[in-house]
């Protein structure tokens, strides 16, 4: 084995065990090696990986670009999987940022391309990636659905993480779709089966559910509990982007207990993480935290220019769910809640007044 292969081994290690700052210098080390010498398809695997693991920090501006050039190079060397592999982590790059229509596009030849090999590790993947842009898209029903088949892939290959994280999938579309009990069983199954894999990112993720599922049923003392579990988690690995999400759950979970300081700083925090990772979805949920804080402060005016910056966001990008949310908001000052757009999306979602739990 060379240096460099050790190199990338130990990149590889690190990743694995979610050190993904330490990794991504390893493995543009190797990348640099591997240009040098022309070894094509080493240089693939890095590009792939790092790919991956700038997803995994929030830098999805060079995810795309390290995938577009490993698609580049699978062409160039005829790798029909490889290049497969690429595209979907493109789409997944492409789907953080809102750019679910993109995403569903590779996604879905990816999936073709596993199909055609009876590659069924990859249908899962490419199921499980599917199901995301589904959400984003505001399509629960079907996102649910195609969660649910992707964890019948991963069970099939005994894929326990795969099926963790089809879990924790489940739990945050069930959540949306209103049904709060199925969110919270699918999120601890699934840090039941992180704990006994060793998966850090995953027990994060699942811990951050499992806080926003209480959250949703008004059990706020264990929603803290299990947000401080995942902040310590994210901070441990350098992860921004579920960071991002988790800081806002807490801001959310503030808010309904009338701790309007603690969310304001929070949804602060998680707009700065949010519009540094260029996600705009992340984005239009602070703007409309940050509307309903106004309204409640009784500061009309400034809520309005927030949750129309918020429609903005929501509208130009196309988000079924956050479109919906926006509609809600405007209805406030009046005194009216209109709820009419959530049934339409088949959600079972109805808010009363303020302060707006959303899911």
């Amino acid at each position: 084995m060379s240096e460099t292969d050790k190199i990338l081994c130990r990149a590889e290690e690190l990743r694995d065990r979610s050190a993904y700052r330490e990794s991504i210098n390893l493995f543009r080390g190797a990348l640099r090696e591997y240009t040098r010498v022309h070894d094509e398809e080493s240089m693939m695997h890095c590009m792939l990986s790092l790919g991956d693991t700038y997803r995994m920090t929030g830098d999805f501006d060079l995810a795309v670009t390290r995938y577009r050039d490993a698609i580049e190079v699978a062409r160039k060397i005829k790798s029909a999987v490889k290049a497969a592999d690429a595209r979907i982590g493109l789409g997944l790059a492409l789907r953080a940022q809102g750019r679910w229509r993109e995403a569903l596009k590779l996604i879905r030849e990816s999936k073709g391309a596993y199909l055609k090999r009876h590659d069924r590790e990859g249908v899962a993947f490419s199921l499980w990636a599917e199901a995301g842009a589904f959400r984003i898209k505001g399509d629960i029903r079907k996102a649910i659905k195609t969660y649910k088949e992707s964890c019948k892939f991963f069970r099939s290959i005994k894929d326990d993480n795969g099926i963790g994280y089809c879990l924790c999938g489940l739990g945050g579309a069930s959540r949306v779709a209103g049904l709060f009990g199925d969110s919270l069983n699918y999120y601890k199954k699934a840090n039941k089966l992180f704990s006994s894999t060793g998966d850090a990112f995953g027990k994060a993720y699942s811990y951050c559910g499992i806080g926003n599922a209480y959250r949703m049923r008004e059990d706020y003392k264990k929603a803290f509990t299990y947000f401080a579990k995942a902040v310590r988690l994210y901070r441990k690995m350098g992860d921004r982007v579920s960071y991002a999400y988790t800081l806002w759950g807490l801001s959310t979970a503030y808010k309904m207990i009338g701790d309007l300081k603690k969310a304001d700083d929070y949804l602060t925090d998680s707009m700065q993480l949010f519009s540094k990772t260029k996600d705009p979805r992340g984005v239009c949920y602070c703007l409309l935290g940050l509307g309903e804080i106004a309204l409640l402060k009784g500061k009309k005016a400034v809520a309005k220019r927030y949750i129309s910056a918020a429609r903005d966001k929501a509208t130009e990008n196309n988000f079924g769910i956050e479109k919906c949310y926006v509609k809600t908001m405007l209805t406030l000052p009046d005194g009216k809640i209109d709820n009419t757009c959530y049934n339409e999306l088949g959600l079972k979602i109805g808010f009363r007044e303020l302060p707006l739990n959303i899911p």
